[in-house]
């Protein structure tokens, strides 16, 4: 099993060196290489990760599902894991991969927490031990093989939001989807600036903006337009 790490990245330069630093002490052997997708940032976000020895990718579009397409076409590892630059990772990713490819599953997700103590939040983490559409997104990160990738092939980069939605709804109807019973921390920064019951009825909108197939520039407006971000 060789594991080529993709990192769809924005303006991360505050991030993007811990992660890589982590991948790198826990990935082993099986780590064959670490891309870094990035989307036009005006930070120095390129940069770091070139000195920290992992291959950066430039992105003419802002869009993950484009980010992360780059960075599949570019891979030779035979399993691609999708990883946002400000997840705080589990140490025995590569075990826990390994394990649930072992037990026939084709792709997978796990958990995840916040890195907050606010009650409303360990509720919104505790949902997504639960194999429901709702309760699964990029942040979780996302492991695939690479034939079963290709085969679907990639993210479909008509969607500028939700894409991660639309993939494991295309991939779950012929493969099988595991959920890893350990948790990634997630930044709670999008419920720092906003209060809980705000950003729920909006990610709640986009949701039912995607099932009821609206155009993903209308969902991304919207998006934008419900939330404060900093």
């Amino acid at each position: 099993m060789r594991i080529s790490v993709i990192i769809p990245a924005f303006n991360e330069e505050e991030n993007i060196a811990k992660r890589i630093d982590f991948l790198q002490l826990h990935g082993d052997n099986t780590l064959h290489e670490i891309f870094v997708v990035d989307g036009l940032s005006a930070d120095s976000t390129a940069s770091v990760a070139r000195q920290k020895r992992a291959m950066v990718i430039s992105s003419p579009v802002r869009s993950r599902a484009v980010q992360m397409n780059l960075g599949a076409k570019q891979a030779s590892g035979d399993i691609l894991y999708f990883v946002h630059a400000d997840v705080k990772l589990v140490p025995s990713f590569v075990e826990d991969i390994r394990t649930a490819l072992k037990n026939g599953f084709d792709a997978g997700c796990y958990r995840y927490i916040f890195d907050s103590d606010k009650f409303m939040l360990k509720i919104n983490a505790y949902c997504t031990r639960f194999d429901r559409l709702m309760c699964r997104g990029g942040d979780q990160t996302l492991f695939v093989k690479r034939n079963v990738f290709d085969e679907l092939n990639g993210f479909d980069e008509y969607y500028s939001i939700m894409e991660d939605y639309d993939f494991i709804i295309r991939l779950r109807k012929r493969f099988s989807f595991a959920i890893i019973q350990k948790d990634v921390t997630v930044s709670a920064r999008k419920y720092d600036t906003n209060s809980w019951l705000r950003v729920q009825l909006s990610n709640l909108t986009v949701f039912c903006m995607f099932l009821l197939k609206m155009p993903p520039d209308r969902i991304k407006n919207a998006y934008a337009r419900l939330l404060n971000y900093r």
